[in-house]
């Protein structure tokens, strides 16, 4: 599902194993700005394949494979750099909760989302006039990153602000992880039609890419959106061998569940 603009398109730039580099292109003027460039050459490689102009990037958190090319795009490129507080990222805008942000070259409007629990300075871009979400390792197609640095609290919190959001969301997610998300959450509800057929389409893709998802599908195949329904609250419950009385409680024991399978 691309965006409504019919002058932009938003493709993944492949990185590392499994990283997603996102390109948001505007055909009109030949710009880019990319969001979590992990590596330079992917995208420099890209740029002249395509003609483009680089006008900015955009960081979701300070991981090296997130923001490990800002340096050398610096260097080659006179852009911006928008990103959390982090010494890591060489931000040149430090970005904050619901700040806006207005790319001129693409005619977007983000806001920022502060969604800790991946990491402390974690943040989402949301543009609603596109329903777009780039929100780098917190919510993945059928899975959530791993709590690296915050509290399970801070990333059920984080996933909930992401899950307010409307439901045609396209979510543009930072790591193509989905086969192996869906194998999980089959173990977690098997009988999940949604999480059957999505896992079979998926299977088909290839090497293709599973995503863009939208929160709407996300919501019907996601254990970790979907901690309040009574087959995940089972499923935990019986993986940890005693009651969860809190959201939270049922995703700590997915989460940690999920980090061994």
């Amino acid at each position: 599902m691309p965006p409504k603009d019919k002058n932009l398109h938003i493709e993944p730039i492949k990185a590392f194993t499994d990283n997603y580099i996102w390109a948001i292109v505007n055909e009109t003027n030949k710009s880019l700005w990319v969001v979590d460039p992990g590596e330079a050459k992917p995208v420099i490689d890209y740029i002249a394949k395509h003609n483009l102009n680089l006008c900015g990037i955009l960081i979701t958190h300070h991981h090296h494979d997130h923001c490990g090319g800002v340096a050398e795009l610096r260097q080659e490129y006179n852009i911006p750099v928008y990103g959390p507080r982090h010494s890591d990222i060489l931000a040149t805008d430090v970005m904050m909760d619901r700040q806006k942000i207005f790319l001129p070259e693409c005619n977007l409007s983000f806001e920022v989302l502060a969604i800790p629990g991946h990491t402390l300075e974690h943040i989402a871009y949301y543009c609603a006039q596109e329903h777009l979400l780039f929100c780098g390792d917190t919510l993945f197609s059928a899975g959530c990153g791993r709590v690296f640095e915050g509290t399970q609290q801070q990333m059920v919190d984080s996933l909930m602000t992401l899950a307010s959001l409307p439901d045609d969301t396209l979510v543009y997610c930072a790591h193509e992880y989905t086969l192996k998300n869906l194998q999980f959450a089959k173990q977690v509800e098997p009988k999940n039609e949604d999480i059957v057929r999505h896992l079979a389409f998926v299977s088909s893709l290839g090497h293709n890419p599973s995503v863009p998802t939208t929160l709407a599908l996300e919501k019907k195949i996601n254990p970790f959106l979907r901690t309040d329904v009574a087959t995940v609250i089972a499923a935990a419950e019986a993986e940890v061998g005693q009651p969860l009385a809190t959201a939270v409680n049922v995703f700590s024991a997915i989460r940690e569940w999920k980090n061994n399978f």
